[in-house]
């Protein structure tokens, strides 16, 4: 289930009455840039669990006021935090949240997708949040067949895949191109999207007579090495196909 959208400032509320789900320091050099100028340069950043899915970085006030941005704590609160600006330089103003009390004391969020882009030691983050350190992808080989069907209409089959499992989610299927019975039902889609774990995706369309299904199809053409088994390989999205492993359907 995806969380629940809130503003910046209702975020902060919420955390600084209810506390963070969890919190604990990185002990990674974390980095964040926008245009050439590098706002914060820190080893004390921490990881906060905003609801039990994933992480995101929280940066200390120090390390922000060390670096090439300014910030101003525009909106203070009783309850223990403050919204202010980051002033980014190049016209750019990004929107902040800072905590004076309680477990949070002296950490700022900045909205992942406001700057241009964040560094783990000299890795960039991919996607919208870092990589969860109590979660992992394992890619297995199987010569399990998977079947892959739209309205009773096959659309690939094969015996040579990868199977992908992630924590705390359902196993993905990952076939050989030459699964796919006919391609002329595959068409391109402009959207990509970006996985932590896994690298950046590109997405087909799949038509079966006149119905279309939406990226109901994925590969990774640079997968990052954690999952570099599944490179160029398709995944046809479990909940808007049919699945049938070794003859078996999967629930949807």
């Amino acid at each position: 289930m995806a969380p629940q959208q809130l503003s910046l400032p209702e975020l902060a509320a919420k955390i600084a009455t209810e506390g963070p789900v969890k919190h604990e320091p990185t002990k990674r050099r974390i980095r964040g840039r926008v245009g050439g100028r590098w706002l914060f340069d820190t080893t004390e950043a921490e990881y906060v669990w905003e609801h039990p899915n994933y992480p995101l970085f929280y940066v200390p006030l120090r390390a922000l006021q060390a670096g090439d941005g300014k910030v101003s704590q525009d909106k203070p609160d009783p309850r223990g935090f403050w919204v202010g600006t980051l002033d980014a330089g190049e016209a750019k103003q990004i929107e902040v949240a800072g905590f004076d009390k309680g477990p949070l004391s002296g950490l700022v969020k900045i909205p992942p997708k406001s700057i241009d882009a964040w560094y783990a030691e000299d890795e960039q983050v991919l996607g919208p949040h870092p990589r969860d350190p109590y979660k992992r992808i394992e890619c297995l080989p199987s010569t399990r067949e998977v079947r892959i069907e739209v309205d009773g209409v096959e659309i690939a089959r094969g015996t040579d895949n990868v199977f992908l499992y992630e924590t705390g989610l359902r196993p993905r299927y990952y076939l050989l191109s030459t699964a796919v019975r006919d391609w002329s039902l595959l068409r391109d889609s402009d959207t990509t999207t970006f996985c932590p774990y896994k690298g950046q995706a590109s997405y087909y369309h799949l038509q079966v007579g006149k119905r279309v299904i939406q990226d109901a199809v994925w590969y990774y053409q640079y997968p990052v090495p954690e999952s570099a088994a599944v490179q160029s390989r398709l995944c046809f999205y479990n909940e808007k196909v049919d699945v049938f492993i070794d003859g078996k359907k999967e629930d949807n």
